[in-house]
């Protein structure tokens, strides 16, 4: 697993929130789902996306838009159009006096809009989970993304009015290959997360996943280098260089990225979670995060469960 990997380990498509979106003008979508990510793919005419704070930006066909929560926007189909509908978190659709348009608008499977035969076709897609990995991921992103989609949202579109046997897990790898090909676009051309430079290093980039495919291991800088070839110190020092950070501090802020994401699985212990990410002891994890984080794992985990069951 590399970062990007792990980008969709976190708030990888699970049954996510996913529909087409079929409208005519005019028609202006206010979006508070609060959700961590969005995209959303342009089919046919064009949508412009108006962020709060920022220039609008105009959404062709064959063009995907990421846009990083939980701030709201704005999606029409002219920048200053006034909003007409809400997008609550859930994926719950209201006028702007809280009247439900769940059915007022439904078109089938999947399908959502003002008319069947609208001027403007669009598929959406929410990811609604968020951990600690794709946190540190998703700050590395701006607000707003735009992007040539490719062959994928035909493939998409053909996949979402189904409704067969393992179509949502079908739908849900689909969203996830379109996210991937949009952030991998926009990497190759926009300066990008030193991690994702160094990725494509022979040296650096082999270290690092060696680091993230197996974070149990008691690794240490020399057993690094002999496996991907070089000196302790040539590896050292170029790994510095390129991630920005020491092979080691690296390794401990992913094992505890980790071990953060795994404290809200219900039935994990912090011995567990301790053994996962390579610590020898409950101790020994407790002592690095809170050295790190500032709270135990159990205060982590406490605070955690309050803010989630304050937000549901």
């Amino acid at each position: 697993m590399d970062q990007l990997a792990a980008l969709l380990d976190g708030p990888r498509a699970r049954g996510a929130f996913l529909l087409r979106v079929i409208l005519d003008s005019p028609w202006s979508l206010r979006i508070q789902d609060e959700a961590p990510l969005a995209i959303t793919a342009v089919v046919r005419g064009e949508a412009w996306v108006v962020p709060d704070a920022g220039e609008p930006v105009r959404v062709r066909p064959g063009q995907v838009v990421i846009n990083r929560g939980p701030e709201p926007y704005t999606i029409a189909d002219h920048p200053g159009a006034e909003p007409q509908i809400i997008i609550h978190p859930g994926g719950h659709c209201r006028t702007l006096d809280g009247q439900s348009l769940y059915q007022a608008m439904d078109l089938g499977v999947r399908t959502w809009g003002n008319n069947p035969d609208g001027d403007t076709v669009m598929l959406t897609g929410a990811y609604t989970m968020e951990g600690e990995v794709s946190r540190r991921l998703l700050e590395a992103l701006p607000s707003m993304i735009v992007q040539p989609g490719g062959p994928i949202i035909s493939l998409l579109g053909a996949e979402i009015v189904k409704d067969e046997p393992g179509q949502d897990a079908v739908l849900d790898r689909l969203l996830d290959l379109l996210l991937i090909a949009v952030l991998r676009s926009w990497f190759a051309t926009h300066e990008a997360p030193a991690w994702y430079r160094a990725m494509g290093d022979p040296v650096v980039g082999k270290a690092m996943r060696m680091l993230h495919n197996n974070p149990a291991h008691p690794w240490t800088v020399a057993a690094l280098a002999a496996e991907v070839g070089v000196s302790r110190a040539s590896l050292a020092r170029r790994f510095t260089e390129l991630v920005g950070e020491p092979p080691m501090s690296f390794l401990t802020d992913w094992r505890l990225a980790l071990a953060a994401d795994l404290l809200r699985e219900p039935d994990a212990t912090i011995g567990s979670v301790a053994r996962k990410v390579g610590y020898g002891s409950p101790f020994a994890l407790s002592a690095a995060f809170k050295r790190v984080r500032g709270v135990s794992p159990q205060e982590y985990r406490e605070r955690d469960a309050t803010t989630s069951g304050r937000s549901g």
